[in-house]
């Protein structure tokens, strides 16, 4: 077998292993690169390149000796998981760089960081002034925390003591021109009503969307397939149309919010009361 041949087909083999057995070891692998994350990345890639290059190596062994280091890997992790003794053994512990404003020396020398490779990690978290850091700790996996003093964090309304709204993650109710409709229920949120939003952005139907995201407060982003819509053409009678839809669905929605049964058939009513009145108006408003 010519070698540029062989040297091809171990090389796929070490990659096609490589990978599923990186699929195996999981995402903290590349997230969360601790000192034995480090040994075991650098020696996994060492025999897979070995493997795919050294013709004295058998590919039984090279596979083996990547499979052995991956249960290595995942037995490490299991332990971990379980003692925290083990866990700060083999892949440390975070140090305090600065505490209450003030950096530490002799944590400095046991990272073996000089004051350049502090402020650098500083600047990187947009903290150029040490006079406005009150804590920093080197993590585990290489990267550094800063806890910026309370003059200098920025203002939220939890800090200013104002009630926020959550907000639940947006959902894509139209993808290509096809509704999802499951995803738009899940927000209690109707066919109709999402007809008439789309239909004030520039779309008349589903199809002429490429894209549509609901949030949790009701805000509709609209991506036609055809982008040089000008909104300022569109009719006024079909918007109306939309809009009454929309009231249509609204009501609907009162109605299976509320508890009260009088309230909840008032509700209905008028909502039927709408559907036929938008019935009777919708040939006059194409």
């Amino acid at each position: 077998m010519p070698d540029l041949l062989l040297i091809f087909i171990r090389s796929l083999i070490a990659f096609v292993v490589l990978l599923t057995l990186a699929r195996i070891m999981g995402k903290r692998q590349i997230s969360q690169f601790t000192f034995f994350d480090y040994v075991v990345g650098i020696t996994v890639g060492s025999i897979a390149a070995t493997l795919a290059i050294n013709e004295k190596v058998t590919i039984a062994i090279g596979v083996a000796g990547l499979i052995y280091w991956t249960l290595f890997q995942l037995i490490v992790n299991y332990i971990s998981l379980g003692s925290f003794r083990f866990r700060d053994a083999v892949e440390g512990s975070p140090t305090v760089l600065v505490e209450n404003g003030k950096v530490l020396e002799d944590n400095l020398r046991k990272v073996r960081f000089t004051f350049d490779d502090l402020m650098t990690k500083l600047r990187e978290k947009n903290a150029f002034k040490l006079s406005d850091v009150e804590a920093a700790v080197l993590e585990t996996n290489g990267k550094v925390s800063v806890m910026m003093k309370a003059g200098n964090q920025p203002i939220t309304p939890q800090t200013l003591g104002l009630l926020v709204e959550e907000e639940r993650l947006p959902q894509l109710v139209i993808v290509d021109g096809q509704l999802i409709e499951q995803k738009l229920k899940h927000y209690g949120y109707t066919k109709e009503w999402l007809q008439g939003e789309i239909q004030k952005q520039g779309a008349q139907n589903f199809s002429d969307v490429f894209l549509a995201q609901v949030d949790s407060k009701g805000n509709v982003y609209v991506d036609l397939f055809v982008d040089d819509t000008d909104d300022s053409q569109i009719q006024q009678k079909p918007l109306l149309a939309a809009q009454l839809r929309k009231i249509q669905a609204d009501l609907e929605g009162f109605a299976l919010q509320t508890k009260d049964q009088n309230t909840k058939q008032l509700y209905y009513d008028q909502s039927q009361k709408l559907q036929k009145l938008i019935s009777e108006l919708n040939p006059l408003l194409k």
